[in-house]
């Protein structure tokens, strides 16, 4: 099996090398320590499993993977981190990585790796307990309750894009100043003071 390991700890990633080595059957065919190596080495070694750290310095591991699942849907991904963030385990999940195991889990890196290449998905102990609450669908956000109408809904999620007044006004066919009393009325509705506050209460509360 060869696999590619990504980790901005060095030390980390020597002594996964020498662990995995050690099993006679996984060589690890390349070493990265960013995000943005991990995109380069999966372009040029292609490897059974990439072995990817989350977080690190500038571009994180969730970001490379969704970068190199776009450009290679085939791609297995291993997360293993230090870090079992609940958004972490969703985002893996959704984007179709094939696991995410806790550094802590050390023993259980080969067979996960063996796992994964029998086409399983793999999950650390602790993450496993998580997954039945954090899967299950998530409610409609209710903008009724918010006194908010379909117009003003759809107003509030082109502000989001980052359209102007003017770009919202030539989209829907009104003028700029019916698209700014929307606005305002938005913005007292959930008591924000900006539509900069308005574009990031839609994605930490509408689309979240």
């Amino acid at each position: 099996m060869k696999i590619a390991v990504v980790d901005d700890d060095k030390l980390v990633a020597l002594s996964l090398k020498t662990i995995l080595e050690s099993t006679g059957h996984i060589t690890v065919a390349a070493m990265g320590s960013s995000g943005s190596e991990a995109i380069e080495i999966y372009r040029e070694h292609q490897p059974d499993v990439m072995l990817m750290d989350i977080r690190m310095e500038g571009m994180t591991g969730i970001d490379a993977g969704e970068l190199i699942l776009n450009e290679f849907p085939e791609a297995r991904i291993l997360y293993l981190t230090t870090f079992s963030d609940d958004e972490y385990i969703v985002k893996a999940l959704s984007m179709g990585a094939k696991g995410y195991i806790l550094k802590q889990d050390f023993e259980g890196i080969a067979p996960a790796l063996e796992a994964v290449m029998r086409g399983q998905n793999v999950f650390g102990e602790k993450v496993m307990t998580k997954l039945p609450e954090l899967m299950k669908p998530r409610e409609e956000y209710d903008y009724a309750s918010h006194g908010i109408n379909d117009k003003e809904r759809e107003i509030m999620e082109l502000v989001a894009t980052g359209l102007s007044n003017k770009e919202i006004a030539a989209r829907l066919y009104l003028g700029e100043g019916t698209v700014r009393n929307y606005i305002s009325n938005l913005l007292e509705k959930l008591a924000l003071r900006d539509r900069t506050q308005l574009a990031v209460y839609y994605y930490t509360e509408v689309k979240k």
